[in-house]
Order: C-alpha cells, then structure tokens, then sequence
C-alpha cells in the first residue's frame, strides 16, 4: 500500500486537529448536517470542499467529527484513505441506507454488518491484493452489540455485499447467488467493502451500521424525505458506541 506523504486533496481544513480521530461516515453529506445540527454540540462547519461537508462537535463531551462520504466505494476509498493516512484517525463508523436481501428483514431495520463481500476489483487496484471478503472490527462490533443492549435498540448481526452499481437496478438474485455459500448475506448496498478494505490496510478500527430503506420481499419503503428520522436510532446508536 502506498502512503502519500503532503496533504490530502479532497478534505481541506484550517489544522488537522480539526478532524477528530472518531469519525461517523453517513454517505449523504446533508445527513452529516442533520446530526451536527441535533445530536453534537458546539459543532463546526471544518471541511466544505466538494460540498462534502464536515462537522467537529462535542458527544457527551468527546470530540466528534461526522462527514458525508459520498456514493460508491471509489468515494468511500477517497475519504477513508485520507482520513486514515492524513488525520491518523482511529475509528470510523459507516452510518448508511442499505436494501434488505434476505427474507424476514423488516423495513426500517438497524443491521450490523459482520463479513463483507463485493465482486470487485477494489481491492486488487488498491493494494494488488485478490481479496473480496473482509471483516469489520470485532471490538468496535463487539461494542455495538453491547450498546444497543444498553440503550434496547433492536440490532440484526449479518453479512453484506457491496456492490458497483445501485442493486435495485440489477438482478441482485443473481448476485447474491454467487456469493460464498458460508455467508449470511442480508442486506446490499456500495461503500461498506472499501471502508474495511483500507481500514484493514491501515490497521485500524471500522464497522458498519446500516438502516434497511426497502426489500426484495415488502413494499415498504423509507422516502428520502423519511430517511432523515428514521435513521435516528442507528445515529444514536454509533455515537454512544464510538465515544467508548
């Protein structure tokens, strides 16, 4: 894996410290907004380049920073790697929408994933590693699933996969089809991969918490416009998992 030494070129800030070293990714970055704006105090505009905001705030007193990180693993690969490389950040959760793939799996439904799969070549282009299976954390999960005891937030554990295109496009049976046949695959969506994938590279903690928007088995869906509270549960539960 290549280190780039200098300053990063997507995120531009006043001081590094500015970043701080606990980060929640939602991809939208008018969600970064929303939470700055409800659940972190004194929180601070600290990163606009792209119009992919950045906001560093307080969380029961512990420095905070949430960003958007766009759609698709190339965005996702963009932020992670900076954020890992040029703020020595330490842990990140992926905060997103997901389609549920399994049957069974309500709409809306906080999942956590465990394993993830993609069938892309991310991880070849990154680091010339034929790898499309990586795990999240398993202390940051491990702290999640304690959380979300705590505070009686109904939590499902499975596998995901990440996708190079948007799965209600596609035939996603067929996808899901040839996944390792050892895999608990219940939900699909397209960043997930390349967070573990580079936060794996990097030696460092991520984990993905995802809220189901809609299904291959109901008709229920989440609207955008409904998206921004209906996410209020996963958004909680992330922050009081990521002070720890």
């Amino acid at each position: 894996m290549i280190k780039v030494n200098g300053e990063p070129l997507h995120i531009i800030v006043e001081n590094k410290e500015d970043i701080a070293p606990i980060i929640l990714l939602p991809g939208d970055p008018l969600r970064a907004k929303y939470i700055a704006k409800n659940f972190l105090t004194d929180a601070k505009l600290v990163n606009t380049l792209r119009n992919m905001f950045a906001y560093t705030g307080f969380y029961n007193g512990i420095k905070v920073t949430v960003m958007g990180s766009g759609m698709g693993m190339p965005s996702m690969g963009i932020y992670a790697y900076e954020l890992f490389n040029f703020f020595h950040v330490k842990k990140i959760i992926r905060i997103g929408t997901c389609g549920a793939v399994k049957e069974g799996i309500k709409v809306p439904q906080v999942v956590m994933v465990d394993n993830v799969y993609t069938e892309s070549n991310f991880a070849y282009l990154f680091n010339e590693e034929k790898i499309n299976l990586v795990k999240g954390s398993i202390k940051l999960n491990q702290d999640i699933m304690a959380t979300a005891k705590d505070l009686n937030i109904s939590v499902i554990k499975g596998d995901n996969v990440t996708m190079d295109v948007f799965g209600p496009y596609v035939a996603i049976d067929n996808i899901i089809g040839r996944t390792p046949k050892f895999l608990d695959i219940v939900t699909e969506e397209m960043e997930c991969f390349a967070l573990f994938y580079i936060a794996k590279c990097f030696e460092r903690e991520a984990s993905c918490l995802l809220t189901t928007v809609d299904s291959n088995f109901s008709e229920d869906v989440v609207s955008p416009e409904e998206r921004e509270t209906a996410l209020n549960e996963m958004i909680k539960l992330a922050l009081e998992t990521i002070i720890k």
